[in-house]
């Protein structure tokens, strides 16, 4: 449990990422409802990233 919990920030980076991606290919680049939830996905798992490893480790 502790191995899927120290990876969720970088789980969340990739899902928004595969969603920038998405809208990339298919041309959906003036969307800001789904470009705007995709880079907030990745704001979410960078910090979570930080606060749930220093949590951990400490």
């Amino acid at each position: 449990m502790k191995g899927l919990l120290k990876n969720l920030g970088l789980i969340l980076i990739l899902i928004g990422a595969v969603i920038l991606v998405a809208c990339s290919f298919t041309g959906n680049v003036n969307n800001n409802t789904i470009l705007g939830c995709s880079i907030l996905l990745m704001i979410i798992g960078m910090v979570g990233y930080i606060a749930i490893n220093k949590k951990i480790t400490d």
